[in-house]
């Protein structure tokens, strides 16, 4: 900790922390956030000498395990009874005023800023990712504690905040109790090193993450197996906070939360489920995604079919009598249709109307879920701006909650913002991929290439999958043989996934492909891939997106997905762009890219650079 301050007394440490940062992340440190280290970093570290506690290591802007959140300050050292490895977790924060929103037990409005979570909370709940996540810590956290340091705060200024409990990973202190804290640190820290527990930390192996799928009966059935960290948590309350005021007033709510792929919509909408079910209140979970709805019924109904029944389309919602739900969670909702009649659909029912209109009529409180950069057919019609225009037509409130938060490939941003650049779905090109420690990409020469490094992966017990654009024909799978070989790509061949729902020899159905392990062996496409996620991922480019001079070309001659080929050329391209950002994104730890196009595949592999 001698550094620091020596860092903090040449004026020294704001500019090495932003240096280090850059090259951590990826972008520069926010204003707020260069703030924050010049005003509070020098306020703990004062603190932590008052404690005797100059040996300790300190780690600031420490990143969560597989998310892009991260915690101010883990000050690690030893413990001064057990001698064990010894952290607390300090989220610094610079508030003056702040009050509990009427309603809620764990958010707060911030004088002049807005809600946020209670800063106990938020601590707590990174000390439970930590320990979840960290193999050191073995899923306890016992060695942790946490602090919520508002050292610029008395207790009145934020006199209503002190009604949420306390405990050990979850303290609270103010400007007036410095003591207090500094007591608190020397109660878990000894004068000791703390080299070798910050090492312990750094070097631990990330365990697996809980996957969503294996947990959702749990989540639905029995309780909370998911930790919603920050805006997640606040989202979470909103939506029961929206539930409850419709309810009351007799009025109508519909929520909009919206957020890039892993950003935790399926985890906010498993945990509302599970929380609503546990309170007697009529509610169902919808999507467009037959994969995705049949999976979550397998998984979350294996040990009780009613609970089934709690996930749905959203075409189901044709015949429904207004407000027949209290609230309907619609996941996935980029992919809510211009309407719900297909060829199946009875002439009484073909009455045109928007499906979101059914759905916002269904319930009381419908809820959407949604990212507007997962939109992949033309008939697509999920956006804000069509839910919050259906909302208004029919007389409902609107409100919009949006994420930011990163909680697959790796929680890398850098590489959610590189794959945006590379598909032209945000201004300025494409640029080069500068390597995040916490996610692995990379372009390989052939396709055989990929599939024996995800098999490595494979072997060493992670999930992996490969998926490719819908640039080769699909043969029906006969009875009695394996899938057809479909797409070959020189001398390598494989079959797509099984487009029956029932078991094709070895290959699972369809609605399978991204949780049975038997899949790894069929190539996957957008349609089994969206909604899911893997370990280890690998896309193949086909020829129906290929870039040529300095832009892309989208090329529907090369697509055999008659529903998108047939488009305008302006929404074929945008779909398609799409396609790929989704496909890009499923992996959580990694990611491999061929293109079939020589000149597509010099572009990736000049983006790698010298990786």
């Amino acid at each position: 900790m001698s550094g620091v301050r020596s860092q903090i007394a040449a004026d020294k440490l704001v500019p090495a922390l932003t240096e280090q940062f850059v090259y951590e992340f990826g972008y520069h440190p926010s204003k707020a956030e260069v703030r924050s280290w010049e005003r509070s970093l020098g306020v703990l570290v004062a603190d932590l000498e008052d404690a005797g506690l100059d040996a300790a290591e300190v780690l600031i802007e420490y990143r969560l395990p597989l998310t892009s959140k991260r915690a101010d300050v883990i000050v690690c050292g030893r413990h001064p009874k057990t001698g064990e490895s010894s952290y607390v977790v300090v989220e610094l924060k610079q508030w003056t005023k702040a009050s509990m929103v009427a309603g809620t037990d764990d958010v707060v409005n911030l004088d002049g800023v807005g809600e946020r979570l209670h800063p106990v909370d938020q601590v707590e709940k990174y000390c439970t990712h930590i320990a979840d996540f960290m193999a050191t810590l073995n899923g306890s956290t016992q060695q942790l504690a946490g602090v919520a340091y508002l050292h610029n705060a008395t207790d009145d200024d934020i006199r209503t905040l002190w009604n949420r409990p306390q405990s050990t990973t979850g303290r609270m202190f103010t400007s007036q109790r410095r003591g207090e804290f500094v007591d608190f640190l020397r109660s878990r820290l000894a004068e000791a090193s703390g080299a070798e527990a910050a090492d312990q930390l750094l070097n631990s192996a990330v365990r697996p993450s809980k996957q969503l799928m294996s947990l959702a009966a749990e989540e639905v059935q029995h309780r909370e197996q998911f930790v919603l960290l920050d805006e997640q948590q606040v989202a979470y309350s909103q939506v029961l906070r929206a539930v409850q005021d419709a309810a009351r007033s007799n009025t109508k709510r519909v929520v909009a939360i919206v957020g890039g792929p892993g950003s935790g919509k399926s985890v906010i909408a498993l945990s509302l489920l599970g929380e609503l079910y546990r309170q007697g209140r009529t509610a169902v979970h919808a999507t467009g995604s037959s994969a995705f709805t049949k999976t979550l019924r397998k998984v979350a109904g294996a040990r009780s079919p009613r609970v089934q029944k709690l996930f749905t389309y959203y075409n189901n919602f044709i015949n429904s009598e207004p407000n027949d739900l209290e609230v309907l969670i619609c996941d996935e909702a980029h992919r809510i249709r211009e309407t719900s009649t297909n060829r199946f659909t009875r002439a009484i029912n073909r009455t045109g109307r928007p499906q979101v209109e059914e759905l916002i009529d269904a319930a009381r409180t419908p809820v959407f879920l949604l990212d507007e950069h997962q939109v992949v057919k033309p008939s697509e019609r999920g956006s804000v701006e069509e839910i919050k225009q259906a909302a208004r037509k029919l007389g409902s409130e609107f409100e919009l909650i949006e994420l930011d938060g990163q909680f697959r490939c790796g929680g890398s941003s850098a590489y959610d913002h590189w794959v945006r650049r590379l598909l032209e779905l945000e201004p300025g090109g494409p640029i080069e991929w500068e390597g995040d420690e916490t996610f692995e990409v990379s372009v390989d020469e052939a396709p055989s290439v990929v599939e024996d490094k995800l098999q490595q992966m494979l072997g060493e017990g992670y999930s992996a999958r490969i998926v490719a654009g819908y640039c080769w024909r699909w043969s029906n799978p006969e009875t009695g043989q394996p899938l057809a070989t479909d797409i070959v790509i020189g001398d390598w061949k494989r079959p797509w996934n099984n487009p029956k729902s029932t078991r094709h020899g070895d290959a699972p159905g369809r609605e399978l492909w991204a949780t049975d392990p038997a899949g790894f062996r069929q190539i996957g496409c957008v349609y089994t891939a969206q909604g899911f996620e893997y370990d280890y991922g690998a896309v193949i480019f086909g020829p129906d997106l290929v870039w040529r001079n300095d832009r892309w070309v989208a090329r529907p001659e090369y697509n055999f997905d008659n529903q998108v080929k047939k488009a305008d050329h302006a929404s074929f391209d945008r779909a398609i762009r799409n396609t790929y950002k989704v496909l890009l994104t499923r992996g959580m730890r990694g990611m491999r890219i061929y293109s079939t196009d020589p000149e597509t595949q010099e572009l990736l592999r000049a983006l790698m650079g010298s990786k």
